[in-house]
This record gives C-alpha cells, sequence and structure tokens, in this order.
C-alpha cells in the first residue's frame, strides 16, 4: 500500500516537503495529549472539587 501511496503522490505532483510537513502536522495535531483511561480510574466523586468552603452540603442545609 506505500508503494501505491508513493505513485499516486508522484502522479499527483505532491512533493517530499508537502508530504514532510503533512507528517508533522499529525504528529502535532493528532498524538494523544492526556490518557483518558487512567484518568477515569480514580471515582468521580474523588475527582470533583468541593464546591462548599469547609463544611460541604451539610452547613449549606443548616
Amino acid at each position: 500500500m506505500d508503494r501505491f501511496q508513493k505513485w499516486f503522490e508522484q502522479l499527483a505532483g505532491i512533493s517530499r516537503e508537502e508530504r514532510r510537513r503533512w507528517e508533522i502536522a499529525q504528529r502535532i495535531y493528532f498524538s494523544p495529549r492526556v490518557d483518558i483511561a487512567s484518568l477515569l480510574q480514580k471515582p468521580a466523586c474523588w475527582r470533583r472539587k468541593s464546591g462548599m468552603a469547609s463544611g460541604g452540603i451539610r452547613e449549606a442545609l443548616a
């Protein structure tokens, strides 16, 4: 398949420089930035920041 891709690029007039820029863009914009699986190992209630200053919901209801 790589050989066919190379032939097509030669026929279409895609230069090596364009191909190199495309590969760089792929690495920059399509690389995984955050490992979501590791973030989801922690339960959601532990990930949330508390909205109350100190006492939580009990102080708010009192």
